[in-house]
């Protein structure tokens, strides 16, 4: 990259105004970026409902038992043999 040679004081200042309007529009960007990613990250509303409603469909006694019955029943399930 060659080095740039300025002829007055003027040339200098207005690539650094050009130099930090494209900083701050790249910053802008990232910005936007992240806000995007938290946007897609954050559960929606939807999504917190379903978790209310799955800790209230699996509190008490029967939650406890749904909580341990559950798993055994997908393991029995997946591992059963098939008949011939």
């Amino acid at each position: 990259m060659e080095t740039k040679k300025y002829s007055s004081y003027a040339e200098i200042d207005h690539d650094i105004k050009a130099l930090k309007a494209e900083r701050d529009f790249h910053y802008q960007k990232i910005v936007q970026s992240i806000d995007k990613t938290k946007q897609s990250i954050i559960p929606s509303k939807s999504v917190s409902l379903v978790g209310e409603i799955y800790k209230k469909a699996t509190g008490g006694i029967i939650g406890t038992v749904l909580k341990i019955a559950v798993p055994y029943a997908v393991n029995w399930f997946i591992n059963r043999k098939r008949g011939n």
